[in-house]
């Protein structure tokens, strides 16, 4: 048996969406510190807070845990993940091995109001972009990584992620 078998098998947190949602983001799949505290973005150096902070034009910072997430339903913008499980030692996107894609198809069916998707790094697009090929309807925004180990300055980050504004 290969140590990858050996690795432990992680899994994305359910989606966070509702019937209003225009906009939904999708990660590759948690790092250990938000799995750790089960949410999405926990990690402080993580730049995903403060990136969406200036698209939905809302101070997210100050804000607990459920009421970002309430503040993102009511800006029409919703979380997710494009894998739904998969092995990895740590937290970067190239430590992930088997991976199993979360059912995208299906969550976009259901949104009556998506208009686009945005990819918070390669990892998200290369796997997502692959799931929604068939949505004419969407836009599909690749966006550089809100991680901190993709090193791009965050005001070329933000450059980015401010023509997610355009769908809300």
């Amino acid at each position: 048996m290969s140590n990858e078998r050996l690795l432990p098998l992680k899994r994305s947190f359910p989606p966070v969406v509702n019937a209003d949602t225009r906009l939904l983001l999708l990660g590759s799949l948690p790092g250990e510190e938000s799995l750790s505290q089960e949410r999405y973005y926990a990690n402080p150096r993580n730049h995903f807070w403060r990136l969406m902070s200036e698209v939905i034009g809302t101070d997210l910072a100050p804000l607990s845990y459920e009421d970002r997430l309430k503040t993102l339903l009511d800006k029409r913008v919703g979380l997710w993940d494009a894998i739904g499980s998969a092995s990895r030692r740590g937290s970067l996107d190239v430590a992930i091995r088997e991976h199993r894609p979360n059912a995208l198809e299906g969550l976009a069916q259901s949104l009556p109001e998506l208009r686009a998707v945005g990819f918070n790094g390669g990892t998200s697009a290369r796997i997502g972009t692959k799931e929604l090929a068939g949505f004419n309807r969407l836009a599909l925004v690749p966006l550089p990584s809100s991680s901190p180990a993709y090193t791009l300055p965050f005001e070329k980050k933000l450059e980015a992620w401010l023509t997610l504004r355009k769908f809300l």
